[in-house]
C-alpha cells in the first residue's frame, strides 16, 4: 500500500476525472483535488501533462519529489494495484479480462453519448442516437441481475460507466427519456450507480448546473 500523498488534477465536468475520483473514494484514499481551467491551461499544467488533458495524478514522495500519471485508466489501475480497500477487478483472470474489454467499450459509449448530447438540433441528435442506442442495447444484453455490472460487487466497469450516465441526470425528460426506453436493466443499473456515495462525491455538487451551462454555451439541442 502506498503512503504517498496524492493530488488529482481535475476539471469539474470531465468524466475521465470522475473515473479516477470514484476509485480514490471507493478505496478510501485521502487526496487533494485541483481544478484546472481547460480554456486557459496554466503553464505548470501543460508542463505536467503530455496530452494537455485531465486527469493527472500527482504522487508526492516523502523526500519532497513527485511523479505524475496521466490517462484515467492508467491512474485507476495504479490505484487498484497499490492501495488497500475492496478490489475493483474480479479475481478470476478470464472475468477480469472481460471486464477490461467492457471498460474499453465504456470509452466508446462515452464518445457516442457526447456526440448525442452536443448535437445542435433534433435531426443531428437522432443520427447520433443510433450509435449510442446500439451501445446501450449491447449493455442491456450483457447485464445480469445487478445491482452492478458484475452483480453484487461494485467494479471498475461501474466506475467507468457512472460518469456516462451522470450526463443525463437533470435533463428535460421529454428530450432524455426516449434514449433509454425499453432498457429496464440499464435503468436499474443507472439508479444503483447514481446513489452510490463514491459516484455522488466524484463530481461537484453543482455539476448539473455546470453541465447545463456547457450545453447552452455550445448551443446543444438539449440546452434548457
Amino acid at each position: 500500500m502506498s503512503t504517498s500523498a496524492l493530488s488529482l488534477i481535475s476539471h469539474p465536468l470531465c468524466p475521465f476525472v470522475q473515473r479516477a475520483a470514484i476509485v480514490l473514494l471507493e478505496k478510501g484514499i485521502p487526496f487533494t483535488r485541483i481544478d484546472v481551467d481547460l480554456s486557459a491551461k496554466p503553464a505548470w499544467f501543460l508542463a505536467m501533462s503530455p496530452t494537455s488533458k485531465v486527469p493527472l495524478l500527482k504522487i508526492h514522495d516523502h523526500n519532497g519529489t513527485h511523479k505524475v500519471l496521466f490517462e484515467s485508466m492508467a491512474i485507476c489501475e495504479y490505484l487498484e494495484e497499490t492501495q488497500a480497500g475492496a478490489p475493483l477487478h474480479p479475481g478470476d483472470p478470464l472475468v477480469r479480462a472481460q471486464h477490461r474489454a467492457w471498460i474499453e467499450f465504456g470509452s466508446a459509449t462515452l464518445a457516442d453519448a457526447w456526440g448525442y448530447l452536443n448535437a445542435k438540433d433534433s435531426t443531428a441528435a437522432g443520427m447520433k442516437a443510433v450509435a449510442f442506442r446500439d451501445k446501450l442495447d449491447r449493455l442491456e444484453d450483457a447485464l445480469g441481475t445487478g445491482p452492478y455490472f458484475g452483480g453484487d460487487q461494485f467494479s471498475m466497469v461501474d466506475a467507468v460507466f457512472a460518469p456516462v450516465f451522470r450526463y443525463f441526470e437533470g435533463l428535460a425528460p421529454e428530450k432524455n427519456a426516449a434514449i433509454f426506453e425499453g432498457m429496464p436493466k440499464i435503468g436499474a443499473w443507472r439508479y444503483s450507480l447514481a446513489v452510490r456515495p463514491s459516484v455522488i462525491a466524484a463530481a461537484p455538487s453543482d455539476y448539473a448546473a455546470l453541465f447545463h451551462a456547457h450545453l447552452q454555451r455550445y448551443d446543444s439541442w438539449l440546452a434548457p
